[in-house]
């Protein structure tokens, strides 16, 4: 019989596993010339039409940097056609681009990022798949594209330059590297997660999708001042407008010159200026946390801008708080709706037992305002199988795909006749 080893001995501690890295990804046709011609993005798109099934396409831009969300460079692959990179910004047109592949699926990862910028210039799919909205269904915890090309494929890719300033003429070569290994594995990326949406049942839920994401257009944002960060320190409406007028003319500025407004004078210098209220140039300047490098140059710009505000009358400022066409926030809704708040609490429970149940995020099964909307303002009916197909119209209407109005109406269905039901006082 052997002797059993104390606990916490060397013998029973087991040996570090040592973990090879993974290997870092590499362009496996070397670093193809940037098209920035007519003429050769007719070559590009006479190979790309005679290439093979669905295209990896991806699209830089200058976020923090420009003003405008234009694509400064645009990477495709496909196979038997080899990578390319297009320099879309001196071309007449990319219609010889968009002909080569209508028809074809278009592989990106976070469509919703790349799309606008593609559409822009022309580049509209008619099919895709989104790698990482598929890394979301499937329950990846992280779906940054170098994360799931790393869990998925086991390599690694570079990413120091994911922040750099894509509108920089001629483009490093370095840069060049790293966009062209962006397309370089979403095939075989996509291949292996379509090939695990079909393991899981998910493939349906994935179509649909994928095919809500071509007709997506980038939110209109109300108010878009009010994002201002620090803005919501301010006391009183005159601040606010201030804010505004201020947010609004370094916005008109922005535009002009297509530069990112951050830098030409970042949010905290509006706020201080709204605060302090300067009448003329040299207070302005004077004030402690207004810089910038538009402060002194536009500083005529700031101090009329501050002028209209004073001179606004009441009504013309703005309200203290946004005006939305939804419901108030759940917060308030215990003391303002009572049963709407029963319904909403028991209706986010299910929502999440469900999202632990089928592995995705929660905001992927239902979206998160199409829940607050429905137990705000439910349907009349209590009648279940009435309730049942009322909650799936209402759904619908509200712009859930078919396949979250069948797996979530149950849940929601009994959360609202929960409501319905009042709580018992306590005996004294």
């Amino acid at each position: 019989m052997t002797d059993t080893p104390e606990p916490g001995t060397p013998e029973t501690e087991p040996e570090a596993a040592e973990t090879e890295p993974a290997p870092l990804l590499v362009l496996r046709d070397g670093l193809p010339e940037v098209v920035d011609t007519d003429e050769g993005l007719a070559e590009a798109s006479a190979a790309l039409a005679a290439g093979t099934g669905p295209v990896a396409i991806d699209a830089e831009r200058a976020s923090g940097y420009r003003y405008s969300n234009r694509a400064y460079l645009i990477q495709l692959r496909r196979e038997g056609a080899g990578t390319w990179l297009v320099d879309p910004i001196e071309m007449t047109t990319l219609a010889p681009l968009q002909e080569a592949l209508a028809g074809s699926e278009w592989i990106l990862h976070a469509a919703t990022q790349d799309l606008p910028c593609l559409r822009e210039v022309g580049l509209t799919p008619t099919s895709l798949f989104d790698t990482e909205l598929a890394g979301r269904l499937l329950g990846y915890p992280r779906v940054g594209l170098a994360t799931l090309v790393e869990t998925v494929l086991g390599q690694r890719m570079r990413k120091e330059h994911s922040a750099a300033d894509w509108s920089t003429r001629p483009l490093p070569k370095p840069w060049l590297e790293y966009a062209a290994l962006d397309v370089e594995v979403l095939i075989e990326l996509r291949d292996h997660i379509a090939a695990e949406l079909e393991e899981t049942g998910k493939a349906e839920w994935a179509r649909q999708e994928f095919d809500h994401l071509l007709d997506f257009e980038p939110a209109v944002r109300v108010d878009a001042w009010r994002r201002t960060s620090g803005v919501h320190r301010l006391r009183g409406r005159r601040a606010l407008g201030a804010a505004r007028a201020l947010w609004e003319a370094r916005d008109a500025i922005a535009a002009e010159r297509d530069v990112t407004p951050g830098r030409i004078l970042p949010d905290s210098a509006i706020v201080v200026a709204a605060t302090a209220m300067p009448t003329d140039r040299r207070a302005l300047l004077a004030t402690q946390g207004f810089h910038g490098r538009g402060a002194g140059r536009y500083s005529a710009t700031w101090v009329d801008a501050l002028e209209r505000v004073r001179e606004m009358t009441e009504d013309e400022l703005p309200a203290r708080a946004p005006r939305g066409d939804g419901p108030p926030h759940p917060r308030t809704w215990a003391e303002r709706e009572p049963a709407a708040d029963r319904r909403f609490r028991a209706a986010r429970e299910s929502m999440l037992n469900l999202a632990e149940v089928h592995h995705l995020p929660v905001e992927n099964l239902l979206t998160p305002d199409y829940l607050r909307r429905l137990m705000w303002a439910p349907p009349a009916t209590r009648d279940p199988a009435d309730l049942a197909t009322a909650v799936r119209e209402q759904l619908a209407a509200l712009g859930a795909r078919p396949w979250q109005a069948e797996l979530v109406t149950g849940a929601l269905v009994g959360a609202i006749l929960v409501g319905d039901v009042e709580p018992e006082e306590p005996e004294e």
